[in-house]
């Protein structure tokens, strides 16, 4: 996690360069403050990963000398097949559809939007999935 980490942070340097050369270059606000923006959310996310990487063991990925094979292994817990974010992203399209439509798309937005976050949220507690 820690070359992760270091990645992010040269990033965060390069946008940093990038962002100051194109703000003075261009004179061009939306640009520079965007490149600004990546420059902060990946200076964020390497020091996350710095951070996070000295509390916890060392993956095969630092070690130099590891191979494929040391990697292996479970990576985590995956969410079943769930149908929620198919309901939340037909809310946001709609949510984000309603300044060209009109604002009283997002009466409709809302419970769409709920819903997608009420079936999210109580996916263990019914059906096949349940805990026991």
């Amino acid at each position: 996690m820690r070359i992760q980490g270091h990645l992010f942070a040269w990033l965060a340097v390069f946008m940093l360069a990038v962002a100051v050369v194109y703000g003075m270059w261009s004179k061009e606000p939306v640009g520079t403050t965007g490149l600004f923006l990546a420059f902060a959310l990946s200076a964020m996310i390497g020091f996350y990963l710095v951070f996070t990487a000295r509390r916890v063991d060392a993956g095969a990925q630092d070690n130099k000398n590891a191979d494929v094979a040391d990697d292996a292994g479970e990576v985590g817990f995956f969410s079943p097949h769930s149908w929620a974010p198919l309901a939340l992203a037909g809310g946001g399209m709609f949510a984000f559809m309603s300044p060209v439509f009109g604002w009283w798309l997002l009466y409709f937005t809302f419970p769409l939007i709920g819903f997608g976050l009420w079936l999210w949220v109580y996916e263990y507690y019914r059906g096949e999935n349940q805990n026991q």
